[in-house]
């Protein structure tokens, strides 16, 4: 996997053999940050880390206070030794455990975007609801979808933009202050 644009762009990083992450494509994941636009100096919670390439892209492109989150091992270490080789363990908080009881731990704690990619067949929507509570006033929500998801509506969101990429989707919410 590489990195596609800001202070990195074109280094390389791995991305963990366990089936149980699906990292996002480079299309898709170039057309997240095109959509999002500049993020410099914004905070990013990445709570299904998996290859920690949404936290690393975020890094390259300048934010700053960001949480990466990943249940299984393999995926954990592999964002760690990432980080390492691209120097970015003092930027991005990478954590192992549980999103839900991360979340749990630290209920006030909210973020400038908050970008939502589980693992498709893995993760219940009250998971997903529960921490949409970590969007900032005014902050955006990614939720990355099976292309054939009709997505959801959520209280307390304005839907911006949801945008199609053969067997997956993004949905971009606006937080309502």
């Amino acid at each position: 996997m590489r990195v596609i644009s800001g202070r990195l762009s074109g280094r390389q990083f791995s991305s963990p053999g366990s089936n149980h992450t699906h990292p996002m494509s480079e299309k898709i994941r170039g057309a997240l940050f095109s959509i999002l636009g500049d993020i410099e100096g914004l905070s990013v919670l990445d709570p299904f880390s998996g290859s920690g390439a949404i936290s690393i892209e975020a890094a390259s492109r300048g934010a700053i206070n960001i949480v990466a989150i990943d249940k299984d091992k393999q995926a954990y270490k592999t964002i760690v030794k990432s980080l390492q080789s691209l120097g970015l363990l003092d930027l991005i908080d990478v954590i192992f455990g549980n999103a839900i009881t991360w979340s749990n731990a630290h209920k006030d704690t909210q973020f400038d975007i908050v970008v939502l990619d589980p693992p498709y067949d893995k993760v219940l929507y009250t998971t997903l609801i529960k921490l949409t509570r970590h969007v900032a006033s005014s902050g955006i929500l990614v939720v990355s979808l099976p292309g054939d998801e009709d997505g959801f509506s959520l209280v307390g969101f304005d839907k911006i933009t949801r945008k199609s990429y053969g067997d997956a989707q993004l949905a971009f919410y606006r937080k309502i202050s």
